[in-house]
């Protein structure tokens, strides 16, 4: 039994955009928790709502609906001053390290900027602000003598390091992982995935890692969702998802993973059909369209979250009791 205490939980959360066309649903009724010193991962094409879902949960995107729950507490209720001060325990690592990165600030600079916005360091502090931004170096393992190079002047893997160093600057519990390798060359992402893993068990961090890679996902995390045009369509841990995936855009995502055996014969499942536009949905299953086993009233009924097995949850009507 995991007695592990649940850090975050998200209930119907929804952030919706509006447009000239109608009411994007980027994200729509999501309801989950990430137990503390675990790792969230989140799938899902291009275009499904993760990113925004991180945002929102950090109210970057400010939430249309719904609650997140930090600590027993729903941040979404806090004014400028508590959100604030949460800021320290919720950092987010962003996909692109340099676009992420001020470009007229050095590596210290950087890394200090959460500390003197906080008010951890005061301005007389500098000595104690600097060991800080060394010991910070240290952990990500940054040379020193990058303390005063701007981003432009640093490689895509040292510029996610100082993205990783600034979030953990603070001394954070939970970090929202956004893609943050897809950006980086394949001999650098794993340099990156491992200084990661390292630092949250060392550190105690819960992640909620948003990744295209599937093989990524598998690799780090406790328990994996996947979304499609902001919904949820399945949730499991890492083992049942990859061994028993129950979803028809679940299968067909796993399907695409490559295997490095040419002698193994790979059972693609190919997608047909329009992808549904996420502005003015229809109220049945957004996948319908693209879907083998759709019957004729999936786009018309609305479609539930069904626990097919203790904490596997999948939204298809197949498995509708």
């Amino acid at each position: 039994m995991d007695n592990s205490k649940v850090l975050l939980q998200v209930e119907h959360l929804k952030k919706y955009f509006q447009t000239k066309r109608g009411t994007l649903l980027a994200v729509d009724d999501l309801s989950f928790a990430i137990r503390e010193g675990e790792t969230l991962g989140v799938v899902g094409e291009s275009g499904c709502g993760k990113s925004t879902l991180g945002r929102a949960i950090l109210r970057l995107h400010e939430p249309t609906a719904g609650s997140v729950i930090y600590n027993g507490e729903n941040i979404l209720n806090f004014d400028k001053e508590r959100m604030k001060k949460v800021r320290s325990d919720m950092q987010i690592i962003f996909q692109d390290p340099y676009s992420s990165l001020n470009p007229r600030m050095t590596v210290s600079q950087a890394i200090a900027a959460p500390l003197l916005i906080q008010g951890v360091y005061g301005p007389r502090e500098k000595n104690a602000l600097q060991r800080k931004i060394d010991e910070m170096m240290d952990l990500v393992g940054l040379a020193k003598r990058f303390a005063n190079a701007y981003p432009h002047e640093l490689d895509g893997g040292r510029r996610q390091r100082i993205g990783i160093a600034r979030a953990l600057s603070l001394n954070p519990k939970f970090i929202v992982c956004d893609e943050p390798v897809s950006a980086l060359d394949v001999s650098i992402q794993a340099q990156v995935l491992n200084l990661m893993q390292d630092l949250q068990e060392n550190l105690g961090l819960t992640y909620m890692f948003i990744t295209h890679n599937l093989s990524v996902v598998k690799h780090l995390s406790n328990s994996i969702m996947v979304m499609y045009l902001g919904q949820m369509v399945e949730l499991a841990d890492s083992r049942t998802l990859f061994k028993e995936p129950s979803h028809p855009y679940t299968q067909a995502l796993l399907s695409a993973i490559p295997v490095p055996d040419p002698d193994v014969k790979m059972q693609r499942v190919i997608l047909k059909g329009e992808i549904t536009s996420p502005i003015n949905v229809p109220e049945g299953c957004r996948f319908a369209k693209r879907c083998a086993y759709a019957r004729s009233d999936c786009e018309t009924r609305k479609v539930n979250l069904t626990e097919i097995s203790p904490g596997h949850f999948v939204a298809c009507r197949l498995f509708e009791r």
